[in-house]
């Protein structure tokens, strides 16, 4: 069901964002209107485009006072449709786009929700500092988004989510006031933690317009190796070793199937075998160091202790930067080397580390069982128990069928998560695309605290009104 939003609510917004500041152009919209996947597209009267926060501000006011639904969209890199509207109001960040401050010695950096990853890191790394985070879409995912999704990444297993590198956030509440919260402080105990709330929250309890983020040391020295091993217990108890080896230096640690390296390689140019043999699961490793031999003589440990002690079937580190880059295009590259294998179901769930091998034994027979032919590539951040776990259809088969059987797929993968303490989203948000769903996984009592909240800060229910309880 779509809304309608009435004329003279367009104009007050028209009026307050001024020239330049909206959009109704088709050809404006067209890219802000459906999801990168293509599972769902979207409609919009008005694209506010908003370049501080007064007129964020300005703009949400006159939404909360009319009852007027918003959608807040950063770069629209959301697998799961929080950021796509159906009719309401889109809200673009994407015009406030400035570093507002680095302060190196505070390891602070001060962003507005329009700035793209790549763009904090690399403005960290040119004061001499690394911001952690590490995703496949770095380019075009925003702040503002990161931060209401709660992302995760590939270097979790070291550094946290995004819930653990933001100190402090800048946000327009629903009833169109400003909450100035930009700290830096790595201690505050004065009460409730407001930021944690807009924080994973999907833009529902306000619109975050800049945060401050927290920085740390560039490493001296970085390592990566592939390792090929026989089944994912190995996995489990290779990366107890790597903790083990690395001390502490262990950024990354990223399981993969062996038919998600067959799409990569046949689907994805310029990409070859990681190993001289092949093996049935693959383990990207990279460790760093603030020595400079530390992370390749850590990696080198590792990887010796693993062959001898039978983890390993065959291992090779990076000999230089190039190397290291094709090793991590493969890991990247995974999901979009599915997409010309026809109808994929994809599946973003964690559950306790130990347990992966359990999830896979029994997920996979189950999905096996009811559809013979269909080819999975589990996938993802092992470190931190988050497997991207996806299915493309047979071959041959009728991707009519495939569609048709997508939430049966989902019920099986998600009831065995369940069955084992573990969450349907790990890092993707639920947005509309699981927000029914999770009502069959989240206890009464979780719920309505939920909902309580949202309702004290969201009375009327116009930010992302289809998302979350």
């Amino acid at each position: 069901m779509t809304v309608s939003v009435p004329a003279d609510v367009i104009s007050r917004l028209k009026a307050v964002l001024g020239e330049g500041g909206w959009s109704q152009d088709p050809d404006r919209l067209a890219p802000k209107l459906v999801e990168e996947r293509g599972r769902w597209r979207g409609t919009t009267p008005l694209l506010a485009l908003p370049r501080s926060v007064e007129e964020v501000a300005a703009v949400v006011g006159v939404c909360f006072e009319s009852g007027t639904p918003i959608v807040p969209q950063g770069g629209n890199t959301g697998l799961v449709a929080g950021q796509v509207p159906q009719g309401e109001i889109l809200l673009s960040l994407e015009r406030m786009n400035r570093i507002r401050e680095i302060t190196p010695l505070d390891d602070v950096l001060v962003a507005e929700a329009g700035v793209t990853l790549a763009t904090v890191r690399e403005a960290a790394a040119g004061a001499g500092r690394l911001f952690p985070i590490s995703i496949a879409s770095e380019g075009s995912c925003s702040i503002g988004g990161l931060i209401s999704t709660n992302a995760g990444g590939t270097a979790v297993i070291r550094y946290g989510n995004m819930r653990e590198l933001v100190l402090g956030v800048e946000a327009v509440l629903p009833n169109g006031e400003i909450m100035r919260g930009l700290k830096r402080l790595r201690k505050d105990n004065t009460g409730y933690d407001l930021k944690q709330l807009l924080i994973g929250g999907e833009g529902t309890l306000g619109v975050v317009t800049a945060a401050s983020l927290k920085l740390y040391p560039l490493p001296v020295s970085r390592a990566v190796g592939m390792v090929g091993i026989a089944k994912p217990q190995d996995a489990i108890e290779l990366l107890a070793l790597a903790k083990k080896e690395s001390a502490g230096g262990l950024d990354a640690f990223e399981l993969m199937s062996r038919q998600s390296i067959d799409f990569a390689v046949k689907n994805i140019p310029g990409l070859r075998e990681p190993l001289q043999g092949r093996h049935p699961w693959y383990i990207l490793v990279e460790v760093s160091s603030a020595e400079h031999e530390g992370s390749e003589a850590a990696l080198e440990r590792l990887l010796a202790g693993a062959l001898e002690a039978g983890l390993a079937e065959d291992a090779v580190i990076a000999q230089n930067e190039t190397q290291a880059k094709l090793m991590w295009r493969i890991r990247d590259d995974l999901s979009q080397a599915q997409k010309p294998e026809g109808v994929n179901w994809k599946h973003d769930i964690s559950v306790p580390v130990s347990r992966i091998p359990e999830f896979l034994e029994r997920a996979d027979a189950a999905l096996l069982a009811r559809w013979p032919g269909l080819r999975i590539c589990a996938f993802g951040h092992v470190g931190d128990g988050n497997l991207h776990y996806n299915m493309a259809q047979a071959v041959g088969g009728d991707p009519a069928d495939w569609n048709r059987d997508r939430d049966a797929g989902a019920d099986i993968v998600h009831g065995i998560v369940a069955d084992l303490e573990g969450s349907i989203s790990a890092e993707h948000g639920l947005g509309a695309m699981k927000t029914e769903e999770a009502l069959r996984y989240k206890s009464p009592v979780e719920v309505e605290a939920m909902r309580a909240i949202r309702r004290a800060l969201d009375p009327k229910r116009i930010m992302n009104p289809r998302v979350l309880f």
